[in-house]
């Protein structure tokens, strides 16, 4: 069985392949970490192979972890990637270092009055509905710029670009057709905002896909950690 270590240098490689196939470095690309759900021990190892950025998706899973690393005086960057509630939005803007989330407005507002000054802003990716379900999370894409709008005008918030988790596609071709329409929004946002610069979408099944669509950020979990246990993982 692969360590964490080897896992995650397979990972790289494979992004490294993908961005030489679009012309571009494998320092255009940012890896995430997907690390719910996993132990301590786990991220430990990722961090211990020079891994230094992390996702999480639950709140105080993810929170727990900040601290103890925090502890051991490790210099982590920690990703919010999971839904968002009205009732947790202080313990994410005092805690994590990113959010890729962000949906509405009134959750941008909060995030922005709960972020303490003493932190640097909050890097905001809006997420957005690529797939056109109700079930699914995300922003319809005729609002986006609206909201972009609305965050740029409140201060500890720094909006970084965009953010999507379509339906699954096994074919690559399929792949592709399911991310053009974010990566065209992105583009024509890019184009008027200084720092929009970050385009996530892409997790380990279609990594190819995402960045040959102009992806900048790859959220990867299992493809590094291994299938995950819900039923019986602790931290």
């Amino acid at each position: 069985m692969c360590s964490i270590k080897q896992n995650l240098e397979k990972v790289i490689k494979q992004i490294d392949s993908a961005t030489q196939k679009c012309g571009k470095k494998l320092s255009d690309v940012q890896l995430i970490a997907v690390s719910k759900t996993r132990p301590l021990n786990a991220i430990a190892d990722a961090a211990a192979a020079g891994h230094r950025q992390f996702g999480e998706n639950y709140v105080k899973e993810g929170v727990d972890k900040i601290t103890y690393f925090r502890e051991q005086y490790l210099n982590l960057e920690w990703h919010f990637i999971g839904l968002i509630q009205s009732n947790k939005t202080r313990i994410v803007a005092e805690n994590f270092d990113w959010v890729h989330s962000v949906r509405h407005s009134k959750f941008a507002r909060r995030l922005s009055e709960q972020r303490p000054d003493y932190m640097p802003p909050l890097q905001l990716l809006i997420q957005v509905n690529t797939s056109g379900e109700s079930s699914k999370s995300g922003i319809e894409f005729y609002d986006v710029k609206e909201l972009a709008d609305e965050i740029d005008q409140l201060p500890n918030l720094e909006l970084r670009g965009l953010m999507c988790i379509p339906q699954p596609e096994n074919n690559h071709d399929s792949q592709l057709t399911a991310f053009a329409p974010l990566s065209q929004l992105f583009k024509e946002m890019k184009a008027s905002r200084a720092r929009f610069d970050t385009l996530s979408m892409g997790m380990s099944g279609d990594i190819d896909a995402a960045i040959a669509s102009g992806s900048t950020m790859v959220r990867v979990g299992t493809a590094i950690f291994g299938a995950r246990n819900y039923a019986t993982h602790k931290y």
